[in-house]
């Protein structure tokens, strides 16, 4: 009997092994969570160009001079946040179309506006095809302006902005490598980080615009696996084309468009105990980035229809950034400055830009990082800079004053 039984479970094991190795065989498939916990302490010796409650500061209100001739702005500020806590999900699935598919979705308690502050928005989400040396991603990721992989790690969320371009954006990127090298080609909408036009801030002008913003990056990586040091170096181009109004100031219909182009050059490299990065970026109507600039009303095309045409106004920005590469310890310091460089000609109508009364802007954050498992403690020191004025003709500010802030920040992450 005892046989018998031994022999019926010999046998039930070689049926069910196969089934076993397969389903040990087959590639598991779906979501795994990760993100952090952060807490922010802030201190500003001043007023400040700044959303959520001022935790994305861009830079410091101008003087607003009471009747007895004090600043109004000149009053100091503190406040703790926790709405940069994050959730990220990286999916992976099975192969389609010959390529290999994987997904993301990040979201965080920033809100989508001040009114909405610690509610639940959508940062990234996107699905990826590879087919080993090209790539397409689909969805809503960081614009082609932000480098990835060469960026300010600041402590502050404004992450370098506004000397930094800042946005994410609906899109579809088409990356293709050669060796070292890698070219990327999007074409994107407007979501989250919008143009400034006569209705204020608003996707609506790029909507009408009818045609995407495009976008074309090439960039060089190289790594010494022995030495552990790397090199990355690019260009990127963009292009946008938006149409502020669709009936005129008179009733009448108004189809004039506004393009304005864009460009970048970004240089990293990393070593065993340093890492040092910088980038420039000159272009005009570079709102949408988070950074100074829009366009203005150029001229009047048709005083009776009310038509009139539109002109980008310039900006130019560097940024810098030293860090130590320690584990456990970090020092860095970012420095950056922007430069207000106004229309190729005189404007005759209202300009739609941030910063329109700012020459230009200058930040100096020197930062420490302590790393502990998955605690992480940080305190920075941020010096901004602008140098507000009277607009010219031109779209450039004279009769310059320096405004400055300090801001003090402590942040405290628990990664998972």
């Amino acid at each position: 009997m005892l046989q018998k039984k031994g022999l019926l479970i010999a046998v039930l094991l070689l049926a069910v092994s196969p089934a076993l190795a397969q389903t040990e065989s087959k590639p598991v498939f779906g979501i795994t969570l990760s993100g952090f916990v952060k807490t922010d302490m802030i201190y500003d010796s001043r007023q400040t160009v700044s959303i959520r409650e001022g935790h994305y500061l861009l830079f410091p209100k101008n003087e607003l001079p009471d009747k007895e001739g004090r600043d109004l702005n000149a009053a100091s500020s503190f406040h703790m946040l926790s709405l940069q806590t994050r959730l990220l999900g990286r999916i992976t699935a099975p192969d389609a179309f010959g390529a290999k598919t994987s997904g993301l979705i990040e979201a965080e308690f920033f809100g989508t506006s001040d009114a909405d502050i610690n509610g639940f928005r959508l940062r990234h989400a996107y699905v990826k095809l590879d087919w080993t040396k090209t790539e397409m991603m689909i969805g809503q990721f960081w614009h082609p302006m932000f480098v990835t992989e060469s960026f300010p790690e600041v402590v502050s969320f404004n992450t370098g902005a506004p000397f930094q371009p800042f946005n994410r954006a609906p899109q579809v990127r088409l990356t293709r490598v050669f060796g070292r090298w890698s070219l990327a080609a999007a074409a994107m909408a407007q979501r989250d980080f919008a143009s400034m036009g006569p209705d204020g801030v608003s996707t609506v002008y790029a909507r009408n615009g009818l045609v995407p913003e495009f976008n074309l990056k090439l960039q060089y990586a190289a790594r010494d696996e022995k030495s552990g040091s790397e090199l990355l170096l690019g260009l990127g181009g963009d292009v946008l084309t938006l149409r502020p109004r669709t009936v005129s100031t008179n009733g009448y219909a108004a189809d004039e468009t506004m393009t304005s182009t864009a460009g970048m050059a970004f240089l990293r490299i990393k070593t065993k105990g340093l890492t040092f990065k910088a980038e420039a970026v000159y272009g005009g109507n570079l709102h949408h980035l988070t950074m100074a600039g829009g366009y203005a009303v150029e001229a009047v095309t048709d005083v009776e229809r009310g038509l009139v045409a539109y002109a980008p106004l310039h900006t130019a920005t560097g940024w810098t950034e030293l860090m130590t590469n320690g584990k456990s310890f970090q020092v860095g310091i970012f420095a950056g400055y922007s430069k207000n460089l106004g229309a190729e000609g005189e404007i005759s109508g209202p300009a739609y830009a941030r910063g329109g009364d700012i020459d230009s802007l200058a930040r100096v954050s020197p930062r420490l990082v302590f790393n502990s498992g998955k605690v992480r403690l940080a305190a920075e020191c941020e010096w901004t800079g602008a140098w507000y004025g009277t607009p010219r003709a031109d779209g450039t500010v004279g009769e310059i004053k320096l405004v400055s802030n300090v801001r003090l920040l402590g942040a405290v992450y628990l990664f998972f």
